[in-house]
């Protein structure tokens, strides 16, 4: 079960169950997840056209990039970021299941509005990822520098990281690529939840009786349906947000091809567009795409299979 559910047949978990539940599947996802994660950050910071036919394009598809990051890199550049990825999922599946299981149960006591409606997943799978990002988003820029950075590494450990970008960018570079991020996360999160609701109760009007007795793998199909259309629908904020968090990092973006600098989201999005033409928008959704289909299908089953275990 995933969100307040009044029908329930007695077995409504605790918030805690809930906290540990969304943490517990955003920690297995993340390891599953993290070589598309960095393959899909690489597509995303390139200003050359993802294509063979641009001669300064370092990556121009999924399997010749992930040839070149383990020729180049090596098998544990998959995983660079990986200890602040992990804390930014941990983090994030806390805060946002267990604020959205409180804000669908508040919806349902104080209003007249059923806690398992369309409109109502929507509006508080927002709110929730809206807090959850404020939580986690230092991490996830250390995150995105880290999946950035080649060979030589500018930041050796995490520690590193912390304290070289807070002496040399102060300490609001934790928080750059907020306000992008800010904007995509809630209709992103309320799309999830709310087609993740939709799609279960299409799966129940197609399915006859009989043949619904698997619900993990329900949750499992719904879930990465509902990730890959969220994902799709507020893409160009993604990558605005993952370009602006590498801001002042440019010295270890110089191997990779050219590098630009922002002065915001709306300048960012003005170049974006200017040099790239509309498809930049949406360089790396491919790797994206995949990442939030098994990502999103996992959180959603892994979170159900927890609830039930407890």
């Amino acid at each position: 079960m995933v969100g307040y559910d009044p029908k329930a047949d007695g077995r409504n978990i605790s918030s805690f169950e809930v906290a540990v539940a969304g943490s517990g599947s955003g920690l297995v996802t993340r390891v599953m997840i993290s070589p598309l994660d960095v393959i899909k950050i690489r597509f995303q910071l390139q200003i050359e056209r993802l294509s063979r036919s641009d001669p300064g394009a370092k990556y121009h598809g999924i399997l010749q990039a992930g040839r070149q990051i383990l020729q180049e890199e090596g098998p544990t550049a998959f995983w660079k970021g990986h200890v602040p990825a992990q804390l930014l999922s941990i983090g994030y599946g806390a805060v946002q299941f267990l604020s959205f299981e409180l804000l669908t149960e508040l919806v349902h006591k104080a209003t007249t509005y059923d806690a398992r409606d369309f409109s109502v997943h929507f509006v508080c799978g927002g709110l929730s990822a809206s807090a959850a990002t404020l939580a986690v988003h230092p991490v996830d820029v250390l995150r995105t520098r880290f999946a950035a950075q080649g060979e030589p590494k500018v930041y050796k450990t995490l520690r590193d990281a912390v304290v070289t970008m807070y002496r040399t960018e102060g300490p609001l570079v934790f928080y750059k690529g907020l306000n992008p991020t800010l904007i995509a996360i809630f209709p992103y999160a309320g799309f999830q939840f709310s087609f993740y609701s939709a799609l279960k109760h299409v799966h129940k009007w197609v399915l006859p009786a009989e043949g619904r007795n698997n619900e993990n793998l329900r949750n499992l199909l719904c879930g990465s349906g509902a990730g890959v259309l969220s994902k799709t629908l507020t893409y160009p904020l993604d990558l605005f947000k993952k370009r602006l968090q590498v801001g002042g990092f440019e010295r270890a973006r110089v191997t990779f091809g050219q590098v630009r600098s922002y002065r915001g989201l709306l300048d960012c999005a003005q170049q974006v567009l200017q040099e790239e033409g509309p498809t930049g928008l949406f360089k790396g959704l491919s790797p994206s795409l995949l990442k939030a289909a098994l990502s999103t299908g996992f959180v959603f089953f892994c979170c159900s299979f927890s609830s039930i275990c407890w």
